[in-house]
C-alpha cells in the first residue's frame, strides 16, 4: 500500500508538516507495511513558507516588524531561486493567531508588517513576490502594506493619514499619493495566492464573510464593509483598476485586491500555486490512497481551500481520497460533491475549543487510525465480492 498524506495546517493547534507525521503515525498503525509519503500542503495561507522549504531549495529569512495591532514581532519569509524569488505569508506579520480574543479587531488591525517584509524582499533583491493572503487579521484592504512600500493615502483636508492604516481608517481616503512608493516595485513580478474566491465587498466580501472571524461586531462589520467599498471607488477612479469585481479580490481582508491595484499583482488560487511548485500530482500517481485535512471542514473549504485542491487532484488520478478535520462545520456534507470518498473529524466526543486543542498529536493519529480501520474493512469486504 502507498498512502499520499497532505494535509494543510490545523489552525491553531498543528502546522501541515506536524499533522502530516500525526496522520502518517496512525495510518501505521493499521497498515505498519505501507509507504506513507507526507507532502504538507498550504493554500496561500499559514503553513505556505514551510510546505515550500520543505521541497524547494531556499532559506528562510527574519526580521522584526509590526504585528497587526503595532507591536513588534519577529516574522520570516522565504527566499528561493537564489534569492529570485521570495514567498511570504500574509499571516506572519498580519495574522489572527498573533493575537488574542480580546486583541481581535479589525477595524485597528493593520498589515503594515507585511509590507514591512515585502519591503525587506525588495532590498534583497528579489526579482519575483509571492504573496500568500490566508490568515490575516486585517480588512484594511491592504492600505497598511502599501504604506510600508512608500505610498501614501491623504483625506478630503489633504492630510496624510498616519502609518498603520486600519480598516478603520478606510473611509478617510479621498487620495492615493503614491509620489514615495518604492523604487523596486515596478521591477516585480508580483503574484496574489488567494485561498478564497470572495470579491472586495458586498455580500460575500471580505468583510460580511470573514469579518466576525477576526473579531467584528454587526455595527463593524457593515463599517469595514462600506469602507472596502469606498477604496474600491477611490482605486478605480485615480488607478483605473476594477478591484470591487476581482474575483479573490477580498481574501486577507481586501490585502489581494491592494495587492493588485498598488503593485499589479496577478491573483492566482493559492493551492493551485504551491502544488504547481511542489509537484504535487506527479508524487500523487500510483498512490492506493490520499488522506488530506484541515483545522475545520465546512462550506468554506470548497471556495478554494487546500483540501478541495487535494480531492480534486487525486479525482482526476482515480485515487480514493478521504478527509480527516479537527472538526465538521456547516455545509461539510458538500465534501462528496467535490470528489472525496469520505471524511471523519478528530473530535469525537462534545469539548471545550480549549480542551479540543490539548494532545492535538495524539488526537489526530487516533483518529486517522480510527478512519484507516474503516478503510480495511471497505478493503475486505471489496475482495469478498461486496460493491
Amino acid at each position: 500500500m502507498r498512502f499520499i498524506i497532505a494535509p494543510d495546517s490545523f489552525k491553531g493547534s498543528l502546522s501541515a508538516g506536524a499533522a502530516a507525521a500525526a496522520m502518517a503515525a496512525g495510518a501505521r498503525r493499521v497498515f505498519p507495511a505501507a509507504e506513507c509519503l507526507e507532502i504538507p500542503i498550504a493554500d496561500g495561507g499559514e503553513g505556505t513558507v514551510d510546505s515550500l522549504l520543505r521541497i524547494c531549495k531556499g532559506r528562510r529569512i527574519s526580521r522584526q516588524v509590526r504585528g497587526p495591532r503595532g507591536r513588534h514581532i519577529m516574522a520570516g519569509y522565504a527566499l528561493l531561486d537564489h534569492g529570485e524569488t521570495a514567498v511570504i505569508e500574509t499571516a506572519a506579520a498580519s495574522g489572527l493567531h498573533l493575537l488574542t480574543r480580546r486583541m481581535q479587531d479589525p477595524m485597528r488591525t493593520s498589515s503594515y508588517g507585511t509590507g514591512e517584509l515585502i519591503r525587506d524582499a525588495l532590498e534583497r533583491g528579489a526579482k519575483r513576490i509571492i504573496v500568500g493572503t490566508g490568515g490575516s487579521a486585517t480588512v484594511d484592504g491592504g492600505t497598511g502594506m502599501a504604506q510600508a512600500l512608500g505610498i501614501r493615502f491623504r483625506d478630503r483636508h489633504g492630510r496624510l493619514l498616519r502609518n498603520r492604516a486600519t480598516g478603520g481608517m478606510l473611509e478617510r481616503i479621498v487620495t492615493i499619493d503614491l509620489d514615495q512608493r518604492h523604487e523596486g516595485l515596478a521591477a516585480v513580478e508580483w503574484i496574489a495566492a488567494v485561498d478564497v474566491s470572495n470579491r472586495l465587498c458586498g455580500v460575500s466580501g471580505a468583510a460580511r464573510v470573514y469579518g466576525p472571524q477576526k473579531g467584528a461586531t454587526t455595527a463593524m462589520v457593515r463599517a469595514l464593509d462600506q469602507g472596502l467599498r469606498h477604496l474600491g471607488r477611490i482605486i478605480y477612479k485615480q488607478l483605473g483598476i476594477p478591484v470591487l469585481d476581482l474575483v479573490g479580490g477580498g481574501s486577507a481582508g481586501g490585502l489581494a485586491a491592494g495587492l493588485a491595484a498598488f503593485m499589479g499583482a496577478r491573483l492566482v488560487n493559492g493551492f493551485e500555486l504551491i502544488a504547481g511548485m511542489t509537484g504535487l500530482e506527479a508524487r500523487m500517481r500510483g498512490a492506493d490512497l490520499v488522506l488530506t485535512g484541515e483545522g475545520r471542514l465546512d462550506a468554506q473549504t470548497f471556495f478554494g481551500k487546500a483540501p478541495a485542491g487535494v480531492a480534486r487532484i487525486a479525482a482526476a488520478l482515480g485515487i480514493p481520497v478521504i478527509a480527516i478535520a479537527g472538526s465538521l462545520g456547516e455545509g461539510y456534507q458538500s465534501a462528496y460533491a467535490h470528489g472525496f470518498a469520505g471524511i471523519s473529524s478528530v473530535i469525537s466526543s462534545p469539548v471545550s475549543p480549549d480542551e479540543a486543542l490539548v494532545d492535538s498529536t495524539a488526537k489526530l493519529a487516533e483518529a486517522t487510525e480510527r478512519t484507516l480501520r474503516l478503510f480495511r474493512a471497505g478493503m475486505r469486504l471489496r475482495a469478498g465480492g461486496c460493491q
